[in-house]
């Protein structure tokens, strides 16, 4: 009796886990009709290749004339509303590697604290994400973005914070790698969240919250003078030797 209770148990778990993945009775993943409306789009218009590529959540998939945020630099967003790194690492065969970009910039992690799941779980998506990529793309550089704080999820902060130092600390493992922090400007001087950056949902931002990620990035993302953004070379990529 006690053996049938675990394996009920298990089964209702791994009902649980299955159903974060898939839409209900139908066996697909749950975000597979946004993967397909981007490729829908890029059948239309086939997007350049070597360019910066922002992936992630709903808070990249919300950023509003995100092109033209950064002038001079050939952007292309595709972020999906609830997506986790679990899913980004899912669909990167079709939404990441066919683009070949020349850098990657990642927003995820968000919605898995939000959700209880653990950092080492979060990070090990994201290691799985950055060996792929960088077996595909290996001078392809990555951008981790921190998790952000919001009203709504002020009681995740610890939580949240503790994984931006684990992000930044990944991040310093690789050349290839950088973690800009927006979580530190998005607060006030006692920790807590600047409240008039986020739009009345107190998850998402308004314009002066994207405004704090632009001014955040634009330095990480400006190519050395006298480049496009689409040739952009790592200067430590440049000048590595080349294996004979």
């Amino acid at each position: 009796m006690k053996r049938s209770l675990v394996l009920i148990a298990l089964a209702a778990c791994a009902a649980v886990a299955a159903g974060a993945w898939l839409l209900a009775g139908s066996g697909e993943h749950r975000l597979a009709d946004e993967i397909r409306a981007f490729e829908q789009q890029d059948r239309l218009q086939a997007p350049a290749t070597g360019g910066v590529l922002f992936v992630g959540s709903s808070s990249i998939r919300l950023w509003p004339d995100l092109s033209a945020a950064f002038p001079g630099t050939a952007i292309l967003q595709r972020g999906f509303g609830g997506a986790e790194l679990a899913d980004v690492l899912h669909f990167a065969p079709r939404i990441v590697l066919p683009y070949r970009p020349g850098t990657l910039v990642l927003y995820a992690g968000e919605n898995e604290i939000s959700a209880g799941i653990g950092a080492d779980r979060i990070l090990a998506d994201l290691e799985k994400l950055v060996r792929l990529v960088h077996r595909e793309l290996p001078g392809a550089r990555i951008i981790l973005l921190a998790v952000k704080p919001s009203p709504k999820r002020a009681r995740f902060a610890p939580a949240i914070m503790a994984f931006n130092r684990a992000l930044r600390s990944f991040a310093a493992t690789d050349p290839r790698l950088a973690f800009v922090d927006i979580y530190t400007p998005m607060t006030n001087p006692d920790g807590s969240v600047r409240a008039e950056l986020f739009a009345e949902d107190g998850l998402h931002m308004n314009a002066a919250g994207y405004e704090i990620w632009r001014k955040a990035l634009a330095p990480v993302l400006r190519p050395a003078a006298g480049q496009s953004s689409a040739s952009f070379i790592p200067s430590w990529l440049a000048t590595k030797p080349r294996r004979s």
